[in-house]
């Protein structure tokens, strides 16, 4: 059975749209743990394919990936500009246009 918390943060994993990306601490606060960030990292490597997330929207609050070279990150930035994503110079993700804020 799942928290109350893991559902609404499942919920709004599921709902970000192609083309933008939220936050692991924004998806916390939403979902009703303001520092649970760590805690949506874990959901999202322990559940992502059981429930089919769009896992690679999700992005540290600086607009970059977290994973590390070698790691998932070449997989995650490719899928995140197959949606028209864009990264400046210093792979960075301008949160100001592609933050995904309502569900």
């Amino acid at each position: 059975m799942l928290t109350p918390f893991t559902q609404k943060a499942l919920h709004m994993i599921k709902n970000i749209p192609e083309g933008r990306v939220m936050t692991y601490g924004s998806i916390a606060a939403f979902a009703g743990k303001p520092n649970g960030a760590r805690q949506i990292s874990r959901l999202l490597h322990s559940m992502s394919k059981k429930h089919d997330l769009p896992w690679h929207r999700v992005v540290n609050s600086k607009g970059k990936i977290s994973l590390r070279p070698s790691h998932g990150y070449e997989l995650q930035k490719a899928l995140l500009e197959s949606e028209g994503i864009e990264f400046s110079k210093s792979d960075t993700i301008n949160l100001t246009f592609f933050l995904w804020s309502s569900l």
